[in-house]
């Protein structure tokens, strides 16, 4: 009669459990509706929406990075206009006004020897093969970059606080930016063809100009130290082939990887070329936009 009564018992309160869980409302993050005077307020009110419909002129300093022959520092600026906070359109333009040598370029310069042999790759003042001498500097064979003009878009999707030391808090924002860039080559013309000069000749290491086209995209940070100004850091890429030292390098053999004794387009090796840029943002209207 005791297991009995104890089995009933049991019974019971498993099944007035089974009722609780069933009739129990079910834990619902979507059903949860917010009310009272929060209800429908956006997530954040008063934000100073730095970009949109407002345009930017940045004068900027560029530096090219991991050059083998010549480093370029470009002076240039960007014209923007932001149709939203996280969208805008512009043009960047620079010009190379300083072309540094790098220590490999004075190494090849100081340690290269001036003969028959490599008179097609390096520059010498010989009129014959008896008679090379030291000749120009390696230098001035080199190729150089000289104007760029990138028009391009910005995508900023991210934007908060930077703090310094836990005492200045600055807005800031990180946007990428893509489009297409046309830059000034001088590298090494033509020779070795019909109505050219042989490479062996000096005057065949005189540099000549062209435009070259390539995709061009980066990212950077803003960082908005007022209403009117802002301090951009930026990295940039425009990968594009280039004929760097001025060598003939390629053209014959297999897959055309050997010396033809000419140069032309087939001497062009493929760069990712590479640059940070620093410049100074002023933004008009002086007076940003506020959200709701």
């Amino acid at each position: 009669m005791h297991k009995t009564r104890k089995h009933l018992l049991l019974s019971a309160a498993a099944a007035a459990f089974v009722a609780v869980a069933s009739y129990a409302p079910r834990a619902d993050a979507q059903e949860i509706q917010l009310t009272g005077p929060l209800a429908g307020a956006p997530a954040v009110r008063k934000l100073r929406l730095y970009r949109e419909g407002r345009i930017d002129i940045e004068p900027s300093v560029s530096f090219t990075l991991l050059d083998e022959y010549r480093r370029t520092i470009i002076p240039g600026a960007t014209l923007q206009y932001n149709v939203t906070d996280y969208l805008g359109v512009g043009v960047w333009g620079g010009y190379g006004v300083i072309s540094l040598a790098t220590d490999l370029t004075d190494q090849i310069d100081s340690t290269a020897a001036r003969n028959s042999r490599t008179a097609p790759n390096v520059n010498h003042s010989g009129t014959d093969a008896a008679s090379f001498a030291k000749g120009p500097s390696f230098a001035d064979q080199t190729a150089k970059l000289t104007y760029f003009i990138a028009p391009q878009a910005q995508f900023a999707p991210f934007r908060g606080k930077l703090a310094i030391f836990q005492k200045f808090f600055v807005d800031t924002d990180l946007y990428v930016h893509g489009g297409l860039i046309l830059v000034g080559v001088q590298e090494r013309g033509s020779c070795g063809f019909e109505g050219k000069p042989a490479c062996t000749d000096p005057k065949s290491f005189a540099l000549e100009s062209r435009t070259a086209v390539a995709p061009t995209f980066g990212l950077g940070l803003s960082f908005y130290t007022s209403n009117l100004l802002s301090f951009r850091l930026e990295y940039r890429a425009f990968p594009f082939s280039w004929n760097r030292p001025g060598f003939d390098q390629r053209g014959s053999g297999n897959n055309a990887k050997a010396p033809d004794n000419k140069v032309d387009g087939e001497d062009q090796t493929f760069k990712f070329n590479q640059m940070i840029t620093l410049g100074v943002g002023i933004s008009l209207p002086g007076q940003p936009k506020t959200s709701d």
